[in-house]
């Protein structure tokens, strides 16, 4: 299983609480994650840019979640470390899984129709991004965006 981690903030205890779960299966299912996420995103403080950051890279996730993974759940969570809080999204899916994560990291490379900006991109949007697939076990995106001090 390979995996790619990027934090803008070093990896200190953090707190977590309850996570809720949307189910990804079809196009609505992705518009009712769009407005929660930015239902959670307002209630978090995030200013409207970073809502509006974190809402596409949902998107984006959501999509390829459905489009390549087959379908699969995202995890919503509220979360705090070192007094700040922030807002976590994990998708999860069955799918046949990513042979090249760098590659499919890089700006241009799509394993579709698409432009090939969905992971680079989403990645470029958050605070945190971290993601774990393998040929035939699935994909686990990871997104983290933190309100400002």
């Amino acid at each position: 299983m390979m995996t790619y981690n990027h934090a803008a903030s070093p990896n200190h205890a953090s707190h977590a609480s309850a996570s809720d779960t949307l189910p990804i299966r079809n196009d609505e299912q992705i518009v009712r994650l769009r407005q929660f996420v930015r239902e959670k995103a307002v209630a978090q403080g995030l200013s409207l840019i970073d809502q509006t950051k974190f809402v596409t890279a949902a998107s984006e996730l959501a999509r390829n979640t459905l489009i390549y993974g087959g379908g699969g759940d995202a995890h919503c969570t509220v979360v705090e470390r070192n007094g700040r809080r922030g807002l976590k999204l994990e998708f999860v899916d069955n799918g046949p899984g990513i042979p090249d994560i760098q590659r499919a990291l890089s700006d241009g490379f799509t394993s579709g129709s698409g432009l090939g900006l969905g992971l680079g991109g989403a990645k470029r949007l958050c605070d945190e991004f971290d993601i774990r697939s393998a040929p035939g076990e699935g994909t686990h995106v990871s997104i983290t965006k933190w309100k400002p001090f």
